[in-house]
């Protein structure tokens, strides 16, 4: 099966505002640490998703985005993912309780202490040294991440 989804990393003050996953039963990503996004609504384009997601989540409009890249994920166990990767640091609002976990931010330096998925740390380092657009293609059997290529576009 294949999915599209987003991910926006939202910035303030050095630290990205992360989600800890402890909340949901049967979650894929149960105690993992993960930026804020989810899965496409009939007829959304991505910008549309992020937006609706960050809102939902977290209870922050975002005023605008930056469109970095996308991940394409490949599964053995959960098929294939299209996740657009977005970041902010435009926003308003107060954060509120999320019904998936705990909403917390967390110095981008710390970010890779973190209990995240392998390939989370590529795509954090992209964001942080790449100005351009990138696609990465992350494989995975299980948990074990098996196969990474990366490609930047600087339109």
């Amino acid at each position: 099966m294949m999915k599209n989804t987003t991910l926006c990393y939202i910035e303030k003050d050095g630290k990205y505002l992360m989600l800890h996953r402890v909340k949901k039963e049967n979650d894929m990503s149960h105690d993992k640490w993960l930026g804020i996004g989810g899965k496409f609504e009939d007829g959304e384009s991505p910008e549309d998703c992020v937006l609706r997601e960050t809102l939902e989540e977290t209870g922050l409009t975002l005023n605008s985005v930056k469109y970095r890249g996308i991940v394409t994920f490949v599964s053995n166990e959960y098929g294939t993912e299209y996740m657009h990767m977005f970041t902010s640091d435009d926003f308003s609002g107060d954060i509120h309780e999320c019904d998936e976990g705990e909403l917390v931010w967390v110095d981008k330096k710390k970010i890779y202490d973190l209990k995240v998925w392998e390939g989370d740390k590529i795509f954090f380092r992209l964001l942080d040294e790449c100005k351009g657009f990138f696609s990465l293609k992350l494989m995975y059997e299980g948990d074990k991440l098996v196969y990474d290529s990366a490609v930047i576009y600087n339109f």
